[in-house]
Formats: C-alpha cells, sequence, structure tokens
C-alpha cells in the first residue's frame, strides 16, 4: 500500500512538473533576466513575465495557441512557436533607441515644488475595472517654457469594502489585494502616446493599506517636461504574493454561452475612479496584447463601449508633484 502510494505521488508531481513547465526571457549579451517582458499570443491575449524574466505557458490552458509574440522595453520582438517552447529564450537590446532617451540633465538652481491634485472617488459605478489587457495613458500639458522635473506620480485607486454598506466609512473592513502594476512616461507624438521617454522598467505594488491613492516616487529616473507635453500610462501586470512577486494569474474568465465559450477579461483589485470634472479628453487606451495597436482617446464616437462615457465620466484623474525650477 506504501509503494503504491509512493508512487502515485510521484507520477503525480511529474505530471504538475510538466504542467507548469517555465520559461526564462534573458538579455542575449548578459545573461540577466528581462523583467516584465510582454508575451501576447497575437489573438488579443496574453501574459507577463515576472523581476526574474519567467513565465509560465501550457497547452493545456492555451491549446489553440501555435506561436508567441514577445516584447520588452529596449528589446528587439521574438516571436516563437510553442511547439517548440525552450525552458530560455534569448533577447537582443535595441541599442540605437536606448542611446535616443540617455540624457544627463544637471540642475543645480532653486526650485519651487507644485502639485496636480489626484481626482479621487470611492463608487464602484464610476470605476474602470482594471485587466492587463489594457493599458491607460493621462496627458499633462506644459503650458510654459520653465523647466520642470516629475518627482511623483499620484495615482487614484477606489477601494472596496466587505460590506457594501460601510464603503464609504474610514473604518471599514476593506479586501484585501496586492497588485502589481507597470508605469510608462511617453513623448507627446501630435496629441497620442509616442515614444517612451526612459526604457527603465518602472513598477509598484499597490495594496488595500494604500489608501484613496498610490504615490509614486520617479525622481531618480530624471524625466522632465517635453515642451509639448506627456502621457503617463498605468497597467495591471497582475496579483502578487505577500513578497510582491508575480502571481500566475488568470487572464480571463471562460463562460459558456450557446455560441460556445466565451473568453472574458478578468478584473484585477484595486479600481481606477473616473471623473467628469476634467473638460478635456485627457485619457487613451489601448490593447497592449495585440501588436501594432493603436492608442485611442476615452472619448465617446470612437468605438469604445462603456457605462463611463455615457456618465460623462471621461478621465483617469491622476495626479503630479513636479519641480518648477526658476531661471538662471
Amino acid at each position: 500500500m506504501y509503494l503504491k502510494m509512493t508512487y502515485i505521488t510521484i507520477l503525480c508531481l511529474l505530471c504538475l512538473n510538466f504542467a507548469i513547465a517555465q520559461t526564462q526571457i534573458l538579455d542575449s549579451d548578459t545573461s540577466y533576466p528581462v523583467s516584465y517582458a510582454t508575451i501576447s499570443f497575437g489573438d488579443g491575449q496574453g501574459l507577463f513575465a515576472d523581476d526574474d524574466g519567467v513565465f509560465i505557458f501550457t497547452k493545456k490552458l492555451y491549446s489553440d495557441v501555435d506561436t508567441l509574440y514577445i516584447s520588452a522595453l529596449g528589446y528587439k520582438d521574438v516571436s516563437i512557436a510553442t511547439n517548440q517552447l525552450p525552458k530560455t529564450i534569448p533577447m537582443q537590446m535595441q541599442a540605437d533607441k536606448l542611446d535616443e532617451v540617455i540624457v544627463n540633465v544637471i540642475v543645480d538652481r532653486k526650485f519651487k515644488e507644485e502639485t496636480l491634485k489626484p481626482y479621487l472617488d470611492d463608487d464602484y459605478y464610476k470605476c474602470w475595472l482594471p485587466t492587463i489587457e489594457s493599458e491607460i495613458a493621462v496627458f499633462f500639458d506644459n503650458n510654459d517654457e520653465q523647466l520642470k522635473k516629475i518627482t511623483s506620480v499620484i495615482f487614484p485607486i477606489t477601494l472596496e469594502s466587505r460590506d457594501w454598506k460601510k464603503r464609504k466609512r474610514a473604518n471599514a473592513d476593506k479586501r484585501k489585494f496586492s497588485t502589481l502594476f507597470k508605469v510608462k512616461f511617453y513623448k507627446n507624438d501630435n496629441g497620442y502616446p509616442g515614444d517612451v521617454m526612459t526604457y527603465t522598467n518602472i513598477v509598484f505594488r499597490a495594496t488595500e493599506k494604500n489608501g484613496d491613492t498610490f504615490e509614486l516616487d520617479v525622481t531618480e529616473h530624471d524625466l522632465f517636461f517635453p515642451d509639448d507635453g506627456f502621457f503617463v500610462s498605468l497597467q495591471v501586470l497582475g496579483y502578487t504574493d505577500d513578497n510582491g512577486k508575480l502571481l500566475p494569474n488568470k487572464k480571463y474568465k471562460e463562460i459558456k454561452s450557446k455560441n460556445g465559450v466565451v473568453k472574458i477579461p478578468t478584473n484585477f483589485r484595486p479600481l481606477l475612479p473616473f471623473t467628469n470634472e476634467i473638460d478635456a479628453h485627457k485619457t487613451y487606451i489601448r490593447r497592449v496584447f495585440i501588436n501594432g495597436n493603436e492608442w485611442v482617446q476615452f472619448k465617446q464616437g470612437n468605438g469604445i463601449e462603456s457605462s463611463l462615457l455615457r456618465s460623462n465620466l471621461k478621465n483617469y484623474g491622476v495626479g503630479l508633484n513636479f519641480n518648477r525650477y526658476k531661471d538662471d
């Protein structure tokens, strides 16, 4: 009986190991991990590598996928067949693009600290439900020629209570979450997000303990206002463990219908409150798992089906802290 149980245990472990085979993405020159790379399936699905460049892909979960498309900041895109998926995938750096953003600006003069306040709301029905297939970008104008350095970005978030009736109370029992986000800064390209302002991976982990906002310090990245403004984007990578390690998250729910199985993107906490207090349309969205997908301004008439737009909630009200330097 003991031998039989041991055999069954070993067999189960072997099957489990096969089912969750891992692949690691590495820099072809240094063999360092390529953190948080995007792995697209070509039909709008995908997942992300973790900070060690590791991701899990199984034919059991994605039986209809034959090719993976891998992209990462500062690297050349890679496509690879799933029937010969190796344990490691090398990626080559794009040195020409990296050189474009390596600009050292030394500022040694007085400055004034200024803040653009975020727009907060705790109403569930006024919130964007984050999915990892979407990236949200918010535009910031540059209204004068003074030198300005971005010091932190303030992302408004909405916390959900376990008891819906108590959701507005400060001491309400909030539903726990630990979610990893990726942040990007884009130059303005004729009113749309263009080239990135830094190829450094910028991520943060938000939990229910952060309150109504998460303030991300970006001082070390030396990000200055471009003449024609810039965009800040937010993208959900998925839930994490207690140590902040990205977990293998299920990216969609399968719901049976008369026409077969329908895949619906999974929503991740925290929710992102939208506002109607900003007149201009400063928010843009795109689907990250579609190669070459274009940004779309979040407004009615652009083919976007959203209850937020029907309620005139057209902007994600991100806040900003920056240093305004005085002229010499």
